[in-house]
Parts: structure tokens; sequence; C-alpha cells
């Protein structure tokens, strides 16, 4: 273990994981603000009333029950494979960040429907009386409030998410877990090697886990005015 110890130390090996664990982070922000927005627009159109809506709504809601449904794993998999058929030297990165969009945009859309559900029927009708468009409802209405419903549980999707892109490793993708496991094959004691790589996944999402905390005990407290 002691010449594990002295092999990780060593700053080539520290910046080979941190290389990796930046990696997990661009993956992370890019799967989570692509989720953010196409999980809005699911939401949106799935929320929508009227005939016109009904395809729309079927389309989004077979999109989010299929992809929330199916393992991570196999959608990268089938991410791969099919952007094999069409890109036969196609990126890794770019096959496991559209697997991941996919993944995030589901499980988003699920959360902003909460948030999107969650305002008082009373004030949608308010509006509905002085003649907003459903756009403006959301936007000057719906949105303003379903941010507090919204917020702490996709900080809590995200802290799942960053442990989730480790599957990523599985088809080749280079990021914390593909390090790790590299360093491990060159001969570095496996148990010094992963130890280091459970340190660098607690140093990511435990601040992430806090805020998420903070976040749900800061909005849930209620509007008071001070005189």
């Amino acid at each position: 273990m002691i010449d594990g110890l002295e092999a990780l130390v060593k700053p080539s090996t520290l910046m080979f994981l941190l290389r990796g664990a930046g990696m997990t982070l661009l993956l992370t922000a890019i799967g989570c603000s692509v989720g953010l927005l196409a999980g809005f627009v699911l939401a949106y159109v799935r929320t929508g009333s009227g005939w016109v809506f009904a395809p729309l709504r079927w389309a989004a809601t077979l999109f989010v029950e299929v992809f929330r449904r199916i393992p991570f794993l196999v959608t990268l998999f089938l991410v791969l494979y099919a952007a094999q058929m069409v890109v036969p030297r196609a990126s890794l990165f770019w096959v496991a960040v559209t697997a991941i969009c996919l993944m995030s945009s589901a499980y988003m859309a699920e959360i902003m429907r909460a948030g999107l559900q969650s305002v008082p029927r009373a004030q949608l009708d308010a509006a509905i009386v002085l003649n907003f468009s459903r756009w403006q409802l959301t936007r000057m209405v719906v949105l303003p409030q379903a941010w507090k419903v919204i917020l702490p549980s996709a900080i809590a999707y995200i802290v799942m998410f960053v442990k989730d892109t480790a599957l990523a490793s599985q088809a080749g993708v280079f990021e914390l877990m593909f390090a790790g496991k590299a360093l491990a094959n060159r001969g570095i004691d496996p148990f010094v090697v992963f130890g280091a790589v459970l340190l660098a996944y607690f140093a990511i999402s435990w601040p992430l886990a806090r805020f998420g905390r903070y976040l749900e005990v800061r909005l849930s407290r209620p509007v008071t005015g001070g005189k």
C-alpha cells in the first residue's frame, strides 16, 4: 500500500486523475444544462391542454417514460451502436454526451413538471381571467413560484447524476472512473487508486448535496415582511 500511495502522489498520476475528474464535471455540466432546457420544453408540452397539443403531449410523454425506465448503460450502448452505423469513427465523448442528455432530459422533465404543477390553481384561473396567454402565464405566474420546487430537486438529481457518469467508462469514455481503472491496470495498488477515486467523487458530490440542502431549507421558509 505504501508503494501505491507513493505512486499515486506523483504529479503525473495526480494530473491524470484530475483530468478524469474534470471530464466527469464536464459531462455533468453539459448533460444537466441540456437536461434543464430540454426538460422545461418537455414539461411545458406535457402540461399543455387542447387537441392541438395532443400529438406533442403523447410524443413528450413517450420520450420521458421510455428514457426514465431504460438503464443509462443500455441507453449509452444504444447510442454508441447507432452512432457507429452512421459515423463509424464517432467520438466516444459525444456519444456519452448524447446518451447523458437523453437521460437527463427525461428526468429533468419530471422535475420541471412537478414544479410547474405546484402553483395553486386559483392563481392560474385568475391569470386566465386577466387574458394572459399560456406563455405569459408560465413566465409571469408559474415560473417565479415553481423554481422553489424545481431547484432543490434538480440539485439532488445532479448529485446522483455525477455518480452515474461513471458508467460511461464501460464504453471507453475517459472520465474519473476510467482514469482509476487505467491507473490500476498500470500496476498501482487498486485499493489506493479506487480510494482516491472515491474521495474525488465525494469532493464533487458533497458540496452539491449541501448546496441542495441549503436551497431546500432556504426556499421552504415563508416570506415575511419587516416593518
